[in-house]
C-alpha cells in the first residue's frame, strides 16, 4: 500500500531561497523519490505565488492566506503561528487519512486542540524562542526589538504542545540535546539539501565572500562586523545578498576594498562561490544549523567561521575557527595564498556523508510509519 504523508509547511517551499524552505522542498523531494504520497498545505503571503513545480511533485497542494491582523500582536500566543490559524486548513488536514508532519513551530497552532485523527509530527528548524530572543539583541530598532522579545516569551510557553505529537524531527546536534531533553521522541535529521557534490575550483580566488538574507537582524549584525574587520586591510571584501539595507550600503561606500553585489538567483550566488577565495560565515546566534554553511561546504573554497555558526554542528573540523577581528585576519593572512586542495575535497566529502538526503528521508519514513 502506498504511504502518504501530510506536510505543513510556513512558506511556499519553491523556490528554495532560503534556510526553512531549503530544508522543506529537498525534503519533499527526497519523499518523493522514496514514494510517498504527498499532500502539501501551504501559506501565500508576501507577494507569493502558486507553484507549478509543487504540483509535480505533489499529489495535491492546498494554499492558505496567512493573516498579519495587527490584534494578533496583542495575543499570547505568538504572532508566527496565530498569523498562520486557518480553519480551512484543519479541515483540510483532518480529511486526509494521513500522518501529519508540521514545519516549524509556526504551523502548529491546531496542536492545541489536541485531537487529531492521524500522527502528528513536528520538524523543529530552530529553538524558537531561543532564536527570538537572539534577533532581539541584533535587532536595533526599538519597536522590532519588543516584538522579537515578546515573541521569545510567547514562544517558550507554546513549545510546551509538543509534548502531544507523536515525533519530533531536530535539525542539528545542537537542537537535538535540547529536544530530548524536554519531550519524548525526538530523532535527529540532518538538513536536507540540494545532492550536490563538492566543487573544487582550482583557480586562485581573489576575494572574500559573506552571503545572507540582508532583511534579517543577525545577517545585518554579521555584514556590520566584517566591514569593521576588513576595512583599510588589502583584502577585498564582497557582501552579497537579495536584499538591500541603506545602513549597510551607506557603511559600505566609505570604503574602497568593500563592495556590495546583489544575487538575484542561485546562479549569481553560485559565480561568487567560484570566483571567491575565502568564505566568511558569521553569527551571533547559535540555533539550529545555517543551510548557508551546508551550501558553502559543497561550493566554496576555505571557510572561516565563528562559534556560533559552527559550534555542535557535526561540521566543526571543515571550517577555520576565528572570533575576534585580530582572530579573522590572521586566519585570512594565512588562506589568502594557500590553494584549496583535493584532500579538504575528500575531507568533505566524507564528513558529508550523514547529510545524504535519501538517508534521511528513509530515516523520517521509518520513524512515522512504524
Amino acid at each position: 500500500m502506498t504511504k502518504k504523508i501530510q506536510i505543513v509547511s510556513f512558506d511556499i517551499p519553491y523556490p528554495p531561497k532560503y534556510g526553512g524552505v531549503i530544508d522543506i522542498y529537498y525534503k519533499i523531494e527526497a519523499l518523493k523519490k522514496q514514494g510517498i504520497k504527498i499532500y502539501l498545505h501551504t501559506f501565500l503571503y508576501d507577494n507569493n505565488i502558486q507553484q507549478q513545480k509543487l504540483e509535480s511533485l505533489c499529489d495535491k497542494v492546498f494554499y492558505y492566506n496567512r493573516s498579519k491582523n495587527f490584534k494578533f500582536f496583542f495575543s499570547l500566543i505568538p504572532f508566527i503561528i496565530l498569523s498562520r490559524k486557518n480553519r480551512k486548513l484543519y479541515e483540510n488536514i483532518n480529511s486526509i487519512d494521513a500522518p501529519i508532519l508540521f514545519e516549524g513551530l509556526h504551523t502548529c497552532y491546531f496542536l492545541k486542540k489536541d485531537n487529531f485523527k492521524v500522527k502528528t509530527f513536528v520538524r523543529t528548524h530552530n529553538i524558537e524562542h531561543k532564536y527570538y530572543y537572539g534577533l532581539a539583541k541584533s535587532e536595533k530598532n526599538i519597536i522590532r526589538k519588543c516584538f522579537f522579545f515578546l515573541e521569545s516569551k510567547k514562544l517558550k510557553i507554546f513549545e510546551r504542545n509538543l509534548s502531544k505529537v507523536n515525533g519530533i524531527f531536530t535539525i542539528s546536534p545542537f537542537e537535538q540535546n535540547y529536544f530530548s531533553k524536554h519531550y519524548k521522541k525526538s530523532h535527529y535529521i540532518p538538513a536536507f539539501h540540494e545532492s550536490l557534490k563538492i566543487q573544487n575550483n582550482r583557480k586562485q580566488g581573489d576575494f572574500i565572500l559573506y552571503h545572507g538574507d540582508l532583511r534579517i537582524s543577525d545577517n545585518i549584525k554579521a555584514a556590520l562586523f566584517l566591514i569593521n574587520v576588513y576595512k583599510n586591510t588589502p583584502y577585498k571584501l564582497v557582501i552579497s545578498s537579495n536584499a538591500k539595507v541603506k545602513r549597510i550600503s551607506d557603511e559600505i561606500k566609505k570604503y574602497d576594498n568593500i563592495f556590495l553585489q546583489e544575487i538575484p538567483t542561485k546562479d549569481d550566488l553560485d559565480i561568487l562561490f567560484d570566483k571567491a577565495h575565502i568564505n566568511t560565515l558569521i553569527s551571533f546566534q547559535k540555533t539550529g544549523i545555517k543551510l548557508k554553511l551546508l551550501n558553502t561546504l559543497y561550493k566554496g573554497k576555505h571557510i572561516i567561521a565563528n562559534s556560533e555558526m559552527i559550534e555542535d554542528t557535526g561540521l566543526e573540523d571543515l571550517c577555520n575557527l576565528a572570533n575576534s577581528k585580530n582572530e579573522i585576519l590572521k586566519k585570512t593572512a594565512e588562506l589568502f595564498n594557500e590553494k584549496f586542495s583535493n584532500v579538504e575535497v575528500q575531507k568533505r566529502s566524507k564528513k558529508l556523508e550523514s547529510f545524504n538526503p535519501i538517508k534521511s528521508a528513509e530515516k523520517i519514513i521509518d520513524v512515522i510509519f512504524t
